[in-house]
């Protein structure tokens, strides 16, 4: 049965990879709700940081604003001992740098169906997944336009779970309802300017995007507990942990000097897998270690 469970959590993900993901603002732009949670989150910087290059800080906020309000996840709390159950990565900037992380990070999950040999079998069974080897160059012929993504994690194996994504030319929220997200965009100062009411809008719709494919991330594995002996190692410059023991792969988070991170002993080159307090597993260059 644990074989079967397997293969159709993987046709699951398979399937919620080749589905559209960019969408563009509604009028009547609400934020989802769920009558229970979905499981604890570690809200993270993902590789793309354009609110910066917009003068805008992290969004790390905004976004457990989202899970709070909505129900339908729950901060994860380093007090509580335990991992997250999931890593959401947030991205923003221009729709042609979202668009590609985006698709790099479906790339990889699917690299990763492929290397234990299960993709084969899964594609087979979904309908337009032959599309996915074609589909990661397609980002051109579009204006630059504002945009945000959300990567949903497993912090097990650092594989992208699902996403969310949307452009916004335009912004359509008013800001003033009395919802706890609408407060806290206005008090990391989202509020204040056009691109951050773009931005708001598009992680709201990226937000609710996730959330759609509840199903998939219902499939994913408990992680388990990390383990208490292993050996601590901190960050000296800013950096990113990635997928895969490679300079040029997908990062599953960026870190900032002084994060800790637990090595498992495992190393590839100059690269050395490691886990960071929320559970995530990932590579790091030794050079970026002390």
């Amino acid at each position: 049965m644990k074989h079967f469970k397997s293969g159709m959590a993987s046709i699951a993900i398979i399937a919620a990879l080749c589905a559209p993901t960019s969408a563009m603002a509604d009028d009547d732009l609400e934020l989802v709700t769920c009558e229970e949670s979905l499981g604890t989150i570690a809200v993270v910087d993902g590789d793309t940081q354009g609110w910066a290059e917009f003068d805008l800080g992290s969004p790390r906020e905004l976004i457990n604003s989202f899970a709070i309000d909505s129900g339908c996840f729950t901060p994860h709390s380093a007090a509580s001992g335990q991992p997250a159950d999931f890593l959401m990565n947030v991205i923003a900037g221009s729709s042609e740098e979202v668009d590609q992380s985006i698709e790099i990070a479906k790339s990889a999950a699917v690299e990763g169906l492929v290397r234990s040999g299960a993709a084969g079998q899964v594609l087979g069974r979904v309908p337009g997944a032959g599309a996915v080897v074609g589909m990661f160059n397609m980002f051109g012929g579009k204006k630059k336009r504002v945009a945000a993504g959300i990567k949903l994690l497993s912090p097990a194996t650092g594989q992208t779970i699902v996403t969310g994504s949307a452009t916004v030319k335009r912004s359509s929220l008013d800001f003033r309802g009395s919802s706890p997200w609408i407060a806290r965009a206005d008090q990391v100062g989202y509020r204040d300017s056009r691109t951050g009411k773009q931005l708001v809008e598009a992680f709201v719709i990226a937000f609710n995007e996730v959330v759609a494919q509840d199903a998939v991330i219902a499939s994913v594995p408990a992680v388990s507990v990390a383990s208490k002996n292993a050996n601590i190692t901190t960050v000296t410059v800013a950096t990113s942990m990635m997928a895969m023991p490679m300079a040029d792969g997908e990062a599953v988070r960026g870190l900032e000097p002084g994060t800790t991170l637990n090595t498992t002993g495992r190393r590839e080159g100059l690269f050395v897998e490691v886990e960071d307090n929320f559970g995530t597993k990932g590579w790091v260059s030794v050079e970026s270690l002390n």
